[in-house]
């Protein structure tokens, strides 16, 4: 699970990277710099000194981090593959349990 999230992760950075690759290079070949035209992210310095983050021409805030994470956290819903691996796990313990309960009844 650990290495399919690390590997997924390093995908998106890499689309990032590659998308801001694709910008630049879009710029030397016009030869000059469109104002409308952006690139896949940035970083800039704000008026009080804060760091703003652009991600495809849309700003990043730890406000809106916030807002996302208790989204997340409100929500309530059913996974069903989760559901049934609890209740696989919850059998095979019951299993695993009564059947050393058995031997150990045999044993004394």
């Amino acid at each position: 699970m650990l290495k399919s999230v690390l590997l997924a992760a390093f995908m998106f950075l890499a689309v990032l990277f590659g998308m801001q690759l694709a910008s630049e290079g879009i710029g030397k070949m016009k030869g000059y710099d469109d104002a409308n035209f952006k690139g896949a992210f940035s970083f800039e310095e704000g008026e009080e000194g804060e760091l703003q983050a652009s991600l495809l021409g849309n700003e990043v805030t730890s406000h809106d981090l916030e807002q996302k994470k208790a989204e997340l956290e409100g929500m309530k819903t059913y996974n069903f593959f989760s559901s049934v691996g609890k209740k696989l796990a919850d059998t095979v313990t019951a299993i695993t349990d009564r059947t050393i309960q058995f031997i150990t009844d045999l044993i004394n």
